[in-house]
């Protein structure tokens, strides 16, 4: 637990990270704009330098969102039998809207999760 438990109460880091919320006060915001994480928080100052949930959200994303995309472009595909327009027209828009939203959703629970188990770099030991 990060040293600055005394200070502030435990928030819960699957529901900050969902919120986009910061892992440590639950009431400023993570991201400034889509993926962007802030500098610091607004509300409690927590430095955000921590914050590196590297390809993560991507890794994921890519399994999850691609599995109900091909899903998604099959049902349409045999229910609606459509052009290849109506495939670009309705499975791309589909694919995008679904990747940004789990993409912002999976990167923010990863940072709070980071935060919570004061996750870091790995570092050898000399001793």
């Amino acid at each position: 637990m990060p040293q600055d438990e005394a200070h502030f109460p435990p928030q819960d880091a699957v529901a900050t990270g969902l919120r986009g919320s910061c892992p440590r006060c639950g009431q400023g915001k993570l991201f400034d704009g889509l993926l962007t994480v802030r500098p610091r928080c607004t509300a409690c100052g927590l430095d955000y330098g921590f914050a590196d949930s590297g390809d993560g959200p991507a890794v994921f994303v890519m399994l999850l969102v691609g599995f109900l995309v091909v899903g998604f472009a099959l049902w349409f595909e045999f229910t609606f039998h459509p052009s290849v327009i109506w495939h670009f027209l309705v499975t791309l828009p589909f694919a995008v809207i679904t990747c940004l939203v789990s993409l912002r959703l999976l990167k923010g629970l990863l940072i709070s999760l980071q935060y919570r188990h004061s996750a870091s770099e790995g570092r050898i030991d000399r001793d």
